[in-house]
């Protein structure tokens, strides 16, 4: 785990750097800071501020970085972000199911539970394929169409986004 310290440094060397962001895991903690958020869309000219005491000239700061931070995925999962896996682009011919919320994506009801659907199995349009827990309330995702499951992006437990490809439907 990291200190309060440790992630202040992070995200300060993030936004002197002007990177676009920064993921680090360590002991089972995951850390995300999403640097340069939007580029300004004409330079513009800026007088800096007047400190009160001096007279001088006082820095201005640099925008300050979003941050994320979630618990990392079990060390037996595969360490293939969802993200990465929809970048390479979905199956042809297929359906994609996304994210109507941000929270910690599981795909059964239970952990001692068996998934809801897997790759390969056939869903009905109104199925509950998992679940998204948000603010600790556990919101069903349902299919919104009839198919096989042709891919699954997250990964149990994993957090996901608003928009986020959770599901590749092929059509039936």
């Amino acid at each position: 785990m990291l200190t309060f310290e440790q992630i202040k440094e992070l995200i300060e060397l993030v936004s002197l750097n002007r990177l676009q962001g920064l993921e680090l895991e360590r002991s089972g903690f995951r850390l995300k800071i999403d640097g340069q958020l939007a580029a300004p869309s004409a330079p513009t000219a800026v007088t800096p501020p007047v400190a009160a005491g001096g007279g001088g000239p006082a820095q201005a700061a640099a925008p300050a970085p979003a941050m994320t931070a979630a618990p990392a995925a079990p060390a037996s999962a595969t360490p293939a972000p969802a993200a990465a896996a929809a970048a390479a682009g979905p199956p042809a011919g297929t359906h994609i199911l996304n994210s109507p919320i941000v929270g910690t994506f599981y795909r059964a009801p239970s952990p001692d539970a068996p998934s809801f659907c897997e790759v390969g199995s056939r869903v009905k349009k109104g199925q509950v394929l998992c679940i998204i827990e948000a603010m600790k309330l556990m919101n069903e995702i349902e299919s919104d169409i009839d198919g096989v499951i042709a891919e699954i992006y997250p990964q149990n437990a994993q957090a996901v986004e608003f928009g986020e490809p959770l599901f590749a439907i092929r059509p039936a």
